[in-house]
C-alpha cells in the first residue's frame, strides 16, 4: 500500500474552492528590519478605498484570503501581508502583536494608501485592534473577524497561556531559526501558478514553522485590549463565527457590543469557516466592509492644519 500524502487526503475531505491567486512581491519596510510579502489588487477605480487584510494564526495573508480577495476588488483596492514570522513576513528576534501592528502602519506609509480600512480574521483581528490604538491617524475604519478582547478568561486558559509562554521563551532560538528557513524555501518556490488549489494550500500552511505558531499563540495570550476597545472611534463591523469553538460566540459579540456603533454579521459556522466554508463567511465579510465603508463619512476625523 503506498504513502498517502497529504494534499490526497486533503483533496479528498477537504472542498477548497479554485480561484485566481494574485501576484505578490517583497516589500520591504523602513524601519521594520526587513520585507514582507504583499499583494496588492487593484479597485474598480482609482479612487477606490482600500482595505488591508490581517491573517489568522499560522497561516499566510494568502491562505486565510484568497476567497475572499475577488469579491473584494469590486468595492476596494485589497492588500494582504504575511506578518512576522509567518509565511514570508519579517523575521525578528521575537514575535510581537506591538511589532505586528507598526508593520500595517509602516506598509500603508510605503504604498501611501489612503480611506484605509482594516480587516483581520482571528489573530489578524487582534492585530487589527492593536493598529488603530497604536496609529490612528491611519485607520479610517475596522472589519473584525472572530475576535476578542482577551484570552485568559478562566484559570485553565490562565495556565494554558502561562506555560505555552515559558516554553516559547526557552525555544525561541530554535523558532527564530526554523522560522528563517521555512520563508527561504518558499520564497525559492514562490511565483508559481497553483494548478492544484490543494497543493498550493499546504504549501501555504508548511510555511510557517510550528515553534513560529507558538511564539505567536504565545503573546496572543498576553492580548488585553478591553480597557480601551471601547474608545474605538472608527466605523466598525464585527463578523462572528456562530459555532466556533476556538473563540466563544459569546466572546466575539461581546467584544461587539463593547465598540460604540459596532454593526454584527453573523456566519453560520466555526473558526475555519472563512476558507472550508467561504460561500457563507465571504458575502458576510463584504457586506461587512461595505457597511464600513458607507458609514466612514461619519466618523471621519478634522483634517490637520
Amino acid at each position: 500500500m503506498g504513502v498517502v500524502s497529504l494534499a490526497e487526503v486533503a483533496r479528498n475531505r477537504v472542498y477548497i474552492p479554485w480561484v485566481p491567486i494574485p501576484p505578490g512581491r517583497m516589500v520591504e519596510l523602513p524601519g521594520r528590519g526587513g520585507a514582507t510579502y504583499v499583494t496588492d489588487t487593484p479597485g474598480p477605480s482609482p479612487d477606490s478605498p482600500t482595505i488591508v487584510l490581517l491573517h489568522a494564526l499560522g497561516t499566510t495573508g494568502l491562505l486565510t484570503w484568497f476567497p475572499a480577495i475577488q469579491p473584494l476588488s469590486k468595492r476596494f483596492r485589497v492588500v494582504t501581508l504575511d506578518q512576522r514570522w509567518h509565511g514570508q513576513g519579517i523575521r525578528s528576534e521575537e514575535f510581537s502583536l506591538t511589532d505586528c501592528a507598526d508593520d500595517v502602519a509602516a506598509l500603508i506609509d510605503v504604498l501611501e494608501l489612503r480611506d484605509v480600512v482594516v480587516g483581520g480574521y482571528s489573530m489578524g483581528s487582534i492585530v487589527a485592534q492593536r493598529v488603530w490604538r497604536q496609529h490612528p491617524d491611519k485607520v479610517d475604519g475596522l472589519v473584525l473577524g472572530a475576535t476578542t478582547d482577551r484570552f485568559q478568561l478562566n484559570a485553565a486558559e490562565r495556565g494554558f497561556f502561562l506555560g505555552m509562554g515559558s516554553t516559547m521563551l526557552a525555544l525561541r532560538g530554535v523558532s527564530r531559526s526554523r522560522t528563517a528557513l521555512k520563508a527561504g524555501r518558499l520564497a525559492a518556490r514562490g511565483g508559481l501558478a497553483p494548478s492544484d488549489m490543494h497543493e498550493w494550500a499546504l504549501r501555504e500552511f508548511r510555511s510557517t514553522s510550528p515553534w513560529a505558531v507558538g511564539q505567536a499563540l504565545a503573546a496572543l495570550g498576553r492580548h488585553h485590549s478591553r480597557p480601551w476597545i471601547g474608545r474605538i472611534d472608527v466605523p466598525t463591523a464585527v463578523v462572528v463565527m456562530m459555532r466556533d469553538r476556538v473563540i466563544p460566540t459569546s466572546r466575539q459579540i461581546a467584544l461587539a457590543r463593547s465598540i460604540p456603533g459596532a454593526t454584527i454579521h453573523e456566519v453560520d459556522d466555526g473558526h475555519a469557516g472563512c476558507v472550508l466554508a467561504s460561500e457563507k463567511f465571504v458575502p458576510r465579510f463584504v457586506e461587512a466592509a461595505a457597511t464600513v465603508n458607507a458609514r466612514r463619512r461619519d466618523f471621519r476625523r478634522p483634517e490637520p492644519r
